[in-house]
């Protein structure tokens, strides 16, 4: 069975521990499974936090399937193996049906083997490198063609960029988005000698050589920028650096991919203002879903000076499908919800309504923002629709003729459309 790659994709458009806490027998328990200690604190607390009101909110509407949900929140400390040992317990031994939660890929990758194996229902919300699909995982935070390629065109269209610096935190993440994003500029024309890659540990903080480097390598002439898949707080001196040696927006732009909002609250954002992130979302976003959002997580957080960032509507995006999936099948167990989530919609954060792709990918707005003296983010360029999540890059050889459908008869994550072979996960 031969099926289009473009048919298929666009077929269907640190807190307490709440497991230590006693709850009734007959609640639905979900998992929270954020780091909120090490170096992805920073980021991973706030969407904790996002699930606890996610969760409270739905059970003041009277909860799910005539239950009251319940949360069991657990640290794996930034520590990738502890995701895998962590995500287990959930399922084994706190009766989970569903996991939201991690934030980097090689923690996502930790937990994979084990959501699968177990058969549990896992949603990611963070933008990640693709070349992945499960039937147990569903993807709402970004695939490359949602974030980088739409990033790096508008640099290389919008604001003339010839030389690239590609720096990223020495993971799975940034090295495979590099990768591709290194075969796409080269279609493009791009010499090698124009594209510098860097990769540095988690919480790195020495960040001066480097932005020396970069200042270097930008100085012949050529436009240059930097695109950062930095994670985590190792960004807290990467900015400040940055600002210390003068490095400019005007002069030599970042764009990051997880820098948003609450990276940039910690921050002194004068320095920065004219530096880039591409999201899916931004807080300064004009709908009335995100007006209504804000208002309940500052009250809910008991902070009017708390701010929203991407993968906290991924949360809540993902959230509102696995509730409707939950009750459009009537049950929470894995395998109808599996099936029941594919063709979902609920409204996003942006005025628009997202849905769950057959590959678990969603369709989402790409946004270009642009850092403000206030630690918002301008919009300065998005899609004028909703882009559908490509689980397979179109750039890397061994991809681009992979599909992922997890719709019967099919029920493939790497669907090979010359050979009309699936190679791998297949139920």
């Amino acid at each position: 069975m031969k099926i289009s790659k473009s048919i298929s994709n666009i077929a269907l458009a640190a807190g307490l521990v709440a497991s230590s806490t006693v709850f009734a027998a007959d609640t639905i328990k979900v998992g929270v499974l954020h780091s909120l200690s090490g170096t992805m604190a920073i980021s991973e607390t706030t969407l904790k936090d996002t699930m606890l009101m996610l969760i409270e909110d739905q059970n003041k509407k009277g909860g799910l399937l005539g239950k009251q949900l319940e949360a069991v929140v657990v640290d794996p400390a930034s520590n990738w193996p502890l995701f895998a040992e962590k995500a287990r317990g959930l399922i084994e031994n706190d009766k989970v049906v569903a996991i939201f939660g991690s934030w980097t890929s090689v923690s996502r990758k930790s937990v994979l083997p084990v959501i699968e194996e177990l058969n549990s229902v896992f949603f990611y919300p963070v933008q990640y490198e693709g070349e992945e699909s499960s039937k147990n995982v569903f993807y709402t935070g970004a695939a490359p063609n949602q974030q980088a390629i739409p990033a790096v065109d508008y640099l290389m269209n919008d604001i003339g960029v010839e030389r690239w610096v590609l720096a990223g935190t020495d993971y799975v993440y940034p090295r495979t988005t590099n990768k591709i994003l290194k075969a796409y500029l080269k279609s493009k024309g791009v010499t090698s000698s124009d594209i510098m890659v860097n990769y540095t540990p988690f919480g790195h903080s020495d960040w001066q050589t480097i932005v020396s480097d970069i200042k270097t390598f930008g100085s012949t002439g050529k436009k240059t920028a930097v695109v950062s898949t930095i994670n985590g707080d190792a960004n807290v001196p990467f900015y400040k650096e940055l600002g210390n040696q003068g490095v400019s927006a005007s002069d030599i732009p970042v764009i990051a991919f997880s820098v948003g909002e609450e990276e940039l609250s910690g921050l002194d954002t004068a320095p920065l203002v004219g530096h880039l992130a591409a999201w899916n979302y931004f807080m300064s976003a004009d709908a009335v879903e995100n007006d209504e959002f804000i208002a309940k997580w500052k009250a809910f957080i008991k902070d009017d000076k708390r701010v929203t960032n991407d993968p906290m509507e991924a949360h809540y995006i993902g959230f509102n499908m696995w509730v409707k999936a939950v009750e459009k099948a009537g049950t929470t167990e894995a395998n109808a919800v599996q099936d029941a989530i594919i063709g979902v919609t609920t409204p996003n954060l942006t005025g628009g309504v997202s849905a769950m792709m057959p590959n678990h990918h969603i369709t989402k707005p790409v946004l270009i923002g642009e850092i403000q003296a206030d630690g918002q983010f301008e919009t300065v360029w998005s899609t004028e629709g909703l882009v559908a999540g490509d689980a397979w890059s179109d750039f890397l050889p061994g991809s681009k003729d992979l599909i992922a459908d997890w719709r019967k008869p099919l029920s493939c994550g790497n669907y090979n459309v010359k050979t009309a072979k699936c190679s791998g996960q297949n139920y």
